[in-house]
């Protein structure tokens, strides 16, 4: 019988807390890994030496073991961003954003357990093909940059777990107990949780960002700027102009240079609702407070707990 994927990465519960941009330093990673589940320090608004005291920070701690990184493979330093979190002894390694095919023997040498994000049944086959431990399938209604077939996690993640056999993690709008039950009902054996854990104490998320999330209701995000790459969020002056640039045909150079303004730094770090990128997805809807990481897991599992107890009297 295969280990459980929760075994393997030695956590208490199947949550894994996504490594989001401006959002996931190492005091969000530890306080979700204190709470039992895995704490992703995100490398994707970090300059290499940036990570490294990151990494340093956690690997501080007594729950160093239940930390990993998450490194976006089109940053044009990436191979710096590798070479630090292995120098540093991480050994929970996602990645997402490019072909996990470049470095994933630099990972397995290292003893490494590794994680792709992918949005389609090709790519987790060719993510299993490279050499990865576990697949995360996420399905559009994720915040931040999506993939180009908009496939959403219900329809994405059964596809994907038919299709490999390494383990899959569900991601995209899952901010509750009774989604994490239907993601593992439909085979997945962990979630991954971005847009609720941004909106947490220990998130390095502006307030005004994390206040976004709380006032956001079912409509309140978008996809777009797709001629670069499909990114949720939420409405505002600047995703309204990217959304009117779009619908009138506007070139991959027109959107690339209404996105050159550090747009994500500007809205999710800095807290600039107008004119900054609020990268969210469309569990917003759900997100009512401002918790700590450790109320957060203690409600996505009684929340779990009580949606699996009522579907078993049904």
């Amino acid at each position: 019988m295969k280990t459980p994927l929760s075994e393997r990465l030695g956590i208490k519960y199947p949550i894994i807390q996504a490594g989001m941009v401006w959002t996931s330093g190492w005091k969000l990673a530890v306080a979700s890994a204190r709470a039992g589940a895995l704490g992703l320090i995100g490398a994707g608004s970090m300059k290499p030496e940036l990570l490294r005291e990151h990494i340093r920070n956690a690997k501080a701690t007594e729950v160093a073991k239940t930390i990993g990184v998450n490194i976006p493979l089109i940053r044009g330093d990436v191979d710096e961003l590798v070479k630090v979190t292995l120098e540093e002894g991480i050994r929970i390694i996602f990645t997402s954003a490019g072909s996990p095919k470049v470095h994933a023997q630099k990972f397995k040498d290292a003893g490494c357990f590794l994680a792709h994000v992918v949005a389609s049944v090709t790519h987790a086959k060719k993510a299993e093909e490279a050499g990865c431990d576990a697949v995360i399938a996420e399905g559009f209604e994720a915040g931040g940059h999506n993939g180009i077939d908009e496939i959403t996690t219900l329809c994405l993640v059964p596809q994907v777990v038919d299709a490999v056999k390494i383990p899959v993690i569900a991601a995209g709008g899952i901010a509750d107990g009774r989604q994490m039950l239907a993601a593992l009902a439909l085979g997945a054996q962990a979630v991954q949780i971005g847009t609720r854990f941004a909106a947490t104490i220990e998130s390095s998320s502006h307030q005004n960002y994390k206040q976004a999330v709380v006032d956001a209701e079912d409509n309140a995000t978008i996809l777009t700027l797709k001629k670069i790459a499909p990114v949720r969020l939420k409405k505002n002056v600047f995703a309204l102009e990217a959304l009117s640039a779009q619908m009138r045909g506007a070139s991959k150079e027109e959107e690339i240079q209404l996105l050159a303004k550090k747009r994500e730094m500007l809205g999710i770090f800095e807290g600039d609702t107008a004119q900054g990128e609020l990268e969210m997805g469309q569990s917003s809807g759900l997100i009512k407070d401002i918790l700590s990481a450790q109320e957060v897991v203690k409600r996505l599992i009684a929340e779990y707990e009580s949606a699996k107890e009522r579907i078993n009297g049904l």
